[in-house]
């Protein structure tokens, strides 16, 4: 295979006819003005009526066939009914149309072979056109025709109309593309749909104490510990140290709950009489609906919660339940001042509390147009030869968007326009390609996982309001196997901006609501917490029809980026070092000037220094505007378009094949031990490197701190007379001249200059440090 070029992972931009090409200035002015128009045939089947019967009651088994040159779809068919209703719409891409006559026929469903009852001829030129917002065109009844056009009895209610994608009934028409699928659940699987993620919060248990526990075992101090379990989520206190019946905690545990509440808190107050046993020693389920809802850091008010024990004990020959009576003091809150994260927060599109009650206006609106994909690689094997079925999803706040299925096609059109209310412009909008497994039905995939195309990320931040992005984004996806381009996708895209005042005030606020800030989670709390949004929105939106499955949702949200990979560890560690290279070539430029690599240039920096020492005051003013000067200058390059997939930036094309193999491993490892062995040698040589940077740097933080220690009285004792001569010299020097001597001191000529260390530095090398004392 060849090897793809730098140029094939590049961003492109376009030129499409957008919105039939209606421009207003720099802005289109049509409901889809964002994608390209595409033309379809549609016809509504209503009902029919008076329909003929073959059998001896007169009845039928009747459904009706719509056909248009090579295309057919017919509509679900009735049992003994002379007088059905379908009110199905049929849908016939203009592109495709390769025939002047539409033919609507009745038939009647036979075991051998279907029976004609009817037909209905329309010309394709005499079908009138419809766009919205016009009103929906009214049905009319057709008399039916036999074969030869005479009428015969029964009567067809039909609307035939061309029409666009903006017509209402275009997301639940059958489609011409689709011809080839079949059966109601293969069907729905292809449409295009909106889902809502549901509404998640964070449950805080806060376990005070317990009292009154009742334990098998009185000759022992008891360990007690409480564990909260919520749904899939389980929790534990650490075990009282109080070791008695009436033990003390005082212990967050947090969970996130998604509404409706479907699923109680259930506790249970635990004793270890062993090792791996534990004694239950009470039990309460709380239902989330009774919870009080905190919006701000007040603390809520305790409760005490019954605690139940049902404990069968043989009197004799007869069995007897003694019931205890416990309780436990907890505080038990829904936080609805946090925003639960279910993205990394580095890419979020979503940063409002929980609570709508705090939620601050909309600043604006993002527009999505869908166009189409060029090149898609073949996805998977039908009939000896490779296809693709191809659909779009798009994720922005609690709102998914999911294009219809494009049916084998290497180059789908899906032309789908989505918007979204923004209330914060530095959010990211998530695009994700992928291939339908599931034509054959929900159940009969066999268990199959749809397969990703690509994704594409834009940041809202970076776009100008009120333009239109058009651009070619490439669909890039790492393999085992190295890098590969799956094709490109076509989108255009337009963030309006309701209020630029609003817009330009969201930047002094914080990123997170202010619950993040005033009652901090740990890292540790919100990697788990994450972890669990994600299976909670999987799981709704899995149970959607047609289901938004696992797999897409978690490749949408970037579940396991935060697993080991040497590739993306090398990528970082190359960012730091593009973030430092301009102080890096600050100091070697300085390095110049004090060497007079450039005698003209050093004179001027001494008379710009003198100027300065000479009036300070100018110092702070010439550095901002030396930062205005050159945002100034920097405008004239500024980006215009917005950011991609890097490859060079990911170091995907280059990394070594074994270390692609060890990011796509599971966790734990499924690979041999001689591999993993390896791997493991690898890691430990780079972690010596890092252990030996970190002690270098703990090293010359001790000997600073050693300077007043007198753990060496002899370097501690120059160094005080030296603070004190210093003091004293400084106090009866004005600042200017000490500032102007030091200057040129720096500055000075290399001939005034030789190769040895400075004194000070001399001075702090021979420091001690705390490292005699490592073992």
């Amino acid at each position: 295979m060849q090897r793809p070029s730098p140029e094939d992972f590049l961003l492109k931009e376009t030129n499409p006819h957008l919105g039939g090409g209606k421009l207003s200035g720099d802005k289109l002015t049509s409901t889809y003005d964002l994608v390209e128009q595409m033309q379809y045939l549609y016809v509504r089947v209503q009902k029919a009526r008076d329909l003929p019967g073959k059998d001896v009651t007169g009845s039928c088994d009747p459904y009706v066939e719509v056909k248009m040159g090579n295309y057919k779809g017919t509509t679900r068919h009735f049992e003994k009914k002379s007088n059905p209703e379908w009110n199905q719409v049929f849908a016939f891409s203009k592109d495709r149309i390769q025939a002047s006559v539409l033919e609507v026929t009745v038939k009647d469903k036979d075991v051998v072979k279907d029976d004609f009852i009817g037909r209905v001829f329309f010309d394709l030129n005499e079908i009138p056109k419809r766009v919205p917002p016009d009103s929906p065109l009214a049905p009319q009844w057709y008399r039916l025709e036999d074969r030869k056009g005479d009428k015969v009895k029964g009567e067809l209610m039909l609307a035939v109309w061309m029409g666009t994608q903006a017509d209402e009934v275009f997301p639940e028409a059958w489609h011409s593309d689709a011809a080839t699928v079949s059966g109601a659940d293969a069907l729905a699987n292809i449409r295009s749909k909106v889902y809502l993620s549901p509404k998640l919060w964070y449950l805080r248990v806060n376990v005070i104490e317990a009292q009154d526990l009742q334990t098998t075992d009185k000759g022992r101090y008891p360990e007690v510990f409480v564990k909260a379990i919520l749904g899939n989520q389980a929790m534990r206190t650490r075990v009282s140290q109080s070791r008695s019946t009436n033990p003390m905690w005082n212990e967050d545990l947090m969970f996130v709950a998604a509404e409706p509440f479907e699923e109680p808190l259930i506790l249970s107050v635990e004793d270890r009489v062993a090792p791996n046993k534990e004694e239950v020693l009470g039990r309460c389920a709380i239902p989330l609906q009774m919870m009080d809802r905190r919006l701000d850091h007040k603390p809520v008010n305790t409760r005490w919660f019954n605690l139940e024990r049902h404990v069968v004990v043989m009197e004799g020959e007869k069995k007897k339940e003694i019931k205890f009576s416990s309780r436990i003091h907890m505080r038990v809150c829904l936080e609805g001042g946090y925003h639960v994260l279910d993205e990394s927060t580095h890419h979020s599109s979503d940063l409002r509390p929980t609570a709508k009650q705090l939620w601050k206006s909309g600043i604006g609106v993002l527009e999505l147009g869908i166009l189409n994909a060029q090149g898609l690689m073949p996805m998977k094997t039908k009939d000896g030869r490779g296809t693709t079925d191809a659909y779009c999803v798009a994720k922005y706040g609690q709102k998914w968007v999911r294009t219809r299925t494009i049916i084998d096609s290497f180059t789908p059109r899906w032309n789908e326009q989505y918007t979204w209310e923004v209330f914060d412009p530095c959010t990211v909008v998530t695009i994700g390609v992928f291939d339908n497994c599931h034509l054959s039905g929900g159940d009969k995939a066999g268990g199959a996982k749809d397969s990703r195309i690509g994704k594409v990320r834009i940041r809202l931040s970076t776009l100008e309001t009120d333009r239109v992005y058009t651009h070619s984004y490439p669909l890039i996806v790492l393999h085992p196997t190295g890098v590969k381009k799956m094709g490109e996708i076509h989108l255009a895209v337009r963030f309006t901006c309701s209020s630029l005042l609003n817009m330009m005030h969201m930047y002094s606020h914080p990123l997170l609501p202010k619950m993040h800030y005033i009652h901090p989670l740990t890292v540790s709390q919100l990697d788990s917490l994450r972890h669990q949004a994600t299976q909670i929105v999987s799981m709704r939106l899995s149970r959607a029809e047609p289901p938004l499955r696992k797999e897409i949702v978690e490749y949408m949200l970037d579940v396991g980026s935060h697993m080991w990979s040497m590739r993306r560890s090398k990528a970082n560690f190359f960012r730091i070092m593009g973030v430092l290279s301009g102080l890096i070539a600050v100091g070697k430029w300085f390095d110049q000037i004090c060497n007079w690599k450039n005698p003209v240039t050093t004179v001027l920096i001494h008379i710009l220094f003198i100027i300065l020492v000479m009036y300070p005051e100018l110092i702070l003013p010439t550095i901002f505007l030396y930062l205005f000067l050159i945002g100034v200058w920097h405008y004239r390059w500024r980006p215009r378009h917005p950011p991609h997939m890097d490859t060079r930036l990911s170091h995907a094309d280059s990394a070594h094949p074994d270390e692609l193999d060890e990011e796509f491993d599971t966790f734990p490892t499924t690979r041999p031990s001689d591999i993993v062995r390896m791997r493991y040698d690898r890691l430990r040589s780079i972690a010596g490197r890092i252990q030996t940077v970190v002690g270098d740097l703990a090293t010359q933080g001790e000997r600073l701190q050693s300077l007043l220690s007198w753990r060496d009285p002899r370097a501690t004792a120059l160094f005080v007379i030296f603070c004190l001569i210093a003091a004293i010299v400084l106090y009866v020097t004005p600042f200017q001249v000490v500032a102007l001597l030091g200057g040129i001191y720096v500055l000075r000529h290399p001939r005034f200059r030789h190769k040895l260390p400075s004194v000070p530095l001399n001075f702090f090398r021979r420091l001690p440090a705390r490292t005699d004392c490592m073992l």
